[in-house]
């Protein structure tokens, strides 16, 4: 037997100060001391004014790890008053890239917190790892296994983002600008990626004082039976498309050389296929679950660059799931793309910012480029 699950508070966590657009590259550095070919121009498509890194801009230090950043976002949690963390009785941790590749992201983030023994949960993927996470604490919830749950999405993103780390991968007697590859496959993701952290408590019991977000249904689609890898790190791509992992390196020192670590993303494929497989998944989660347009009181869309935007939006028109941008809400301007953490931020400001009436419904979307997956989570203010 089912219960209802909700999720009674929400927060964030975004170390430092804020990075401005003209100040990338004095945190990040230039990759052979040279200003980047692509910025201007991605700046220009993503929108982003704002984004934060957990890197000292003096030292060039991390001020944070992933686990670190998580824990934060965690401790901020307030579902009532005269709540402990040890209350907690699953901690479910979503990213895209933990600390270690062993133990699990979930376990270092429970070292950090320093808390009794309670159920420890890692998801991976990329965007959708925060969203895996949370559907396990709603079904947590929902199941009776556990009265309450904590879910988290969070990203250190910018220790791929670093100067130092495009290097091996660069021919130090040619010229940048010759390496389109390097250009734009791998460079242009540092001007969309950045850190943070977000967490949700959910709860058997909606909030008594207050509004809660009910939970209705989350569902999500992977297309990597039918896609190739298009966003990845830890490998490098063949040429027959197949991905060449780490293991299969001859070494530790090889892999390094081979700078299998790095970050890629095939932006050709990106485009043909992201926006396409978006719309065949929000027709069929709108068909199963009988939703229309008119049923969504706010959309909470969660994409890398503002340039996606208008293209997501004429393929909900397309296949007749149109909402008007004014029932849109997002922050990607001003906190970044933070990945799997993105959805946790944008919903936690929406639901601190005195707009929601119970009653309404939000229709959350969140994409992931790495293999094409999509994700939405319908909840009911209550």
């Amino acid at each position: 037997m089912t219960q209802n699950a909700y999720i009674t508070d929400l927060s964030s966590f975004l170390p430092n100060a804020p990075v401005t657009n003209d100040q990338i590259e004095t945190v990040l550095g230039k990759i052979k001391d040279i200003p980047s070919l692509t910025k201007e121009r991605m700046l220009a498509n993503n929108k982003i004014e704002k984004r934060y890194y957990a890197i000292d801009p003096l030292t060039g230090n991390f001020t944070h790890t992933n686990a670190q950043l998580t824990a934060e976002a965690v401790k901020r949690l307030m579902p009532y008053d005269g709540f402990g963390l040890d209350e907690i009785q699953a901690l479910c941790c979503g990213t895209t890239s933990p600390d270690l590749i062993m133990p699990g992201h979930a376990m270092m983030v429970l070292g950090e917190l320093g808390i009794n023994p309670c159920e420890a949960v890692s998801t991976a993927g990329i965007c959708l790892a925060g969203m895996s996470a949370l559907k396990y604490a709603y079904m947590s919830v929902a199941s009776g296994a556990s009265a309450n749950a904590v879910s988290t999405g969070s990203e250190l993103s910018s220790s791929f983002m670093r100067a130092n780390f495009f290097t091996p991968a660069v021919d130090p007697n040619a010229d940048i600008q010759n390496q389109p590859i390097l250009a734009f496959n791998a460079d242009f993701l540092r001007w969309m990626l950045s850190d943070g952290s977000g967490a949700a408590f959910v709860s058997k019991i909606p909030n008594a004082d207050g509004i809660s977000l009910k939970i209705e249904w989350i569902d999500s689609l992977s297309f990597a039976g039918e896609l190739p890898t298009c966003m990845y790190a830890g490998g490098k791509q063949n040429e027959d498309g197949s991905i060449f992992g780490w293991r299969e390196a001859s070494s530790s020192v090889d892999a390094a050389k081979q700078n299998l670590l790095a970050v890629k993303q095939d932006t050709k494929l990106l485009g043909s296929q992201i926006v396409k497989t978006m719309g065949r998944t929000l027709g069929q989660v709108a068909k199963k679950r009988g939703i229309t347009p008119e049923d969504i009181d706010w959309y909470l869309p969660h994409y890398s660059s503002h340039y996606f935007r208008a293209k997501f939006y004429d393929v909900m028109k397309e296949i007749g799931f149109e909402i008007p941008y004014d029932k849109w809400f997002t922050n990607l301007p001003y906190t970044g793309n933070t990945g799997s953490a993105s959805i946790y931020i944008i919903m936690e400001e929406l639901f601190k910012s005195g707009r929601l009436t119970p009653g309404e419904k939000i229709l959350c979307f969140i994409p992931e480029s790495g293999r094409f997956s999509h994700c939405f989570m319908l909840l009911t203010v209550v």
